[in-house]
């Protein structure tokens, strides 16, 4: 692969670090300010940066990832997850650089779907993160030529908290844990995220991609495999959603298909539970 000049926001994220990991051990001039260096929003200070470093690519992983959070701010939901996308599609056209722009299984969320949603799938968010993200999808769409967009969902890594995490420290503990089991989707690490991402990279076949490990399984079912694989003896729970109430609703079925890297003859997504082995194994 041609050694890239790449621009990463959010570098300093869960998917952020890993990418910038990665692009940087193969070879990669990788420029990745973190958030309190760089705030996506100054479309002035973005802008100068970008056009300073004059990227190949620009991976766009900076988020208001807050799912609940978005709906009491949804100005800044707005602002960072739309607004700045916008603006990063129009610098990287006038650039010329590929733009990656990382999105979510919660662009969908639709009533009664039971099956895995197609890239081609037309987005209907149900609650304000979902639509933010999908304002950014259509930015990037309408105002960039040479794009990626990377569908993943139920994200977990290295860097920063996440489900796998949080399960493990609540299993040092002594109250009972309970975990919704009316809620699925695909559980996916962040490094296999990127390594899809990197060979996207090396390519010219742009489009719409989902990007999650393969397989499914309900919250609890993917609790009740982290305690499994890590030898803990307790057992989640299993709650409904309406006995675990949210600020923000969230899709019942948000399983992800891979058509678009099958078409594009790219290698299959492993089963998420390989996947998370592999971390179990590795996050010490």
């Amino acid at each position: 692969m041609t050694k890239l000049r790449v621009a990463v926001t959010g570098a300093h994220g869960q998917l952020g670090s890993d990418l910038v990991q990665q692009l940087m051990e193969s070879g990669h001039e990788v420029s990745g300010p973190g958030r309190d260096e760089l705030d996506v929003t100054d479309y002035e200070a973005t802008a100068n940066w970008l056009r300073q470093v004059r990227p190949d690519t620009i991976i766009h992983s900076a988020a208001f990832t807050g799912v609940d959070q978005a709906e009491s701010q949804a100005d800044k939901a707005w602002l960072v997850n739309a607004d700045s996308t916008r603006h990063l599609a129009v610098i990287a056209e006038e650039l010329g650089s590929k733009l990656v722009y990382i999105s979510t299984d919660y662009v969908f969320g639709r009533s009664g779907h039971t099956t895995p949603y197609l890239e081609s799938t037309s987005v209907e968010p149900i609650n304000v993160y979902g639509q933010t993200k999908a304002a950014g999808e259509a930015y990037v769409q309408e105002l960039h030529s040479r794009y990626y967009i990377i569908r993943t969902s139920w994200m977990y890594g290295r860097h920063g908290r996440n489900f796998v995490e949080t399960m493990l420290e609540l299993a040092r503990g002594d109250m009972p844990i309970q975990v919704v089991d009316d809620q699925v989707g695909s559980p996916t690490w962040t490094e296999d995220v990127s390594a899809c991402i990197l060979r996207l990279l090396a390519t010219d076949k742009y489009g719409i991609y989902h990007v999650t490990n393969a397989g499914s399984c309900s919250w609890h079912e993917f609790a009740s495999a982290i305690f499994e694989l890590s030898g803990i003896g307790k057992s989640p729970e299993p709650v409904s959603s309406a006995e675990f109430p949210r600020a923000a609703r969230r899709p019942a079925y948000s399983v992800l298909a891979h058509a678009s890297l099958a078409a594009g003859g790219f290698p299959p997504m492993r089963h998420w539970r390989e996947a998370l082995a592999d971390y179990l194994t590795k996050r010490v």
